[in-house]
């Protein structure tokens, strides 16, 4: 019977999911905004908004298959390496986990009762969890997030895609930078909800880059587009 995904795992997921999405507004944001500031075909802007889609769907998920593959086996050979540490040298292992517990301000005979009382339930699972920082047999699916990378990505891209497509030349820049600047707004919100993190300065960072991506490859395009003339 198939264990059920932790909460680690699955925040990890939507973790994959806005991120892609994120950077399906930004890539594509970028692109379609470059394009229309060289050129005032619709037409134009418009493919290579869906190439860049297209490029960008299978990249995220070929790259987060990849990144997490290599996470995953990195904590399983820490896991084989632990495994072996206990079993050469228990004693050395239980004073590394006392020890970390006394630094947070635990009395000794208190840490050593904790650390004692959970070696004995399951040593391997302690001594990884304070020694790397993360929990046995909870490694997130590669095959998952890159799922999760492959739908979020088109997702997020749709939008700037769609505002740079229906809205009428003079209007159709505007209406995209301000789209973009709300969709980023949220996924900022969203990816510090997630880290913990400060919510306004991570939000605040992803408009930011938003606005710079979009406004330096406006004006690349500007530029492009005066040469061609």
């Amino acid at each position: 019977m198939k264990s059920k995904q932790s909460l680690a795992q699955k925040i990890n997921i939507i973790r994959a999911s806005v991120m892609g999405a994120n950077d399906g507004i930004l890539s594509v944001a970028g692109i379609v905004i470059g394009v229309a500031g060289a050129t005032t075909n619709t037409f134009a802007v418009f493919i290579s908004g869906i190439a860049g889609m297209i490029a960008g769907t299978v990249s995220m998920a070929m790259g987060e298959y990849v990144s997490v593959n290599t996470e995953s086996d990195s904590q399983k050979n820490a896991v084989i390496s632990q495994k072996q540490a206990l079993k050469n040298n228990y004693n050395e292992e239980f004073t590394l986990v006392r020890d970390k517990y006394m630094q947070i301000g635990i009395s000794k005979e208190l840490a050593t009762n904790a650390t004692n009382e959970m070696m004995k339930k399951d040593a391997l699972k302690t001594t990884v969890r304070e020694k790397y920082g993360f929990i046995v047999n909870e490694f997130t699916s590669p095959y998952a997030a890159a799922i999760a990378s492959m739908i979020s990505f088109p997702t997020g891209s749709i939008l700037p895609l769609v505002a740079i497509s229906i809205f009428p030349s003079g209007l159709n820049i505007i209406a995209t930078f301000i789209a973009v600047v709300i969709a980023l707004a949220i996924t900022g919100y969203i990816a510090a909800v997630l880290s913990n993190a400060n919510k306004l300065k991570s939000a605040t960072r992803n408009i930011i880059s938003g606005l710079l991506t979009m406004i330096v490859t406006y004006l690349i395009g500007l530029l492009v587009g005066m040469i061609g003339k």
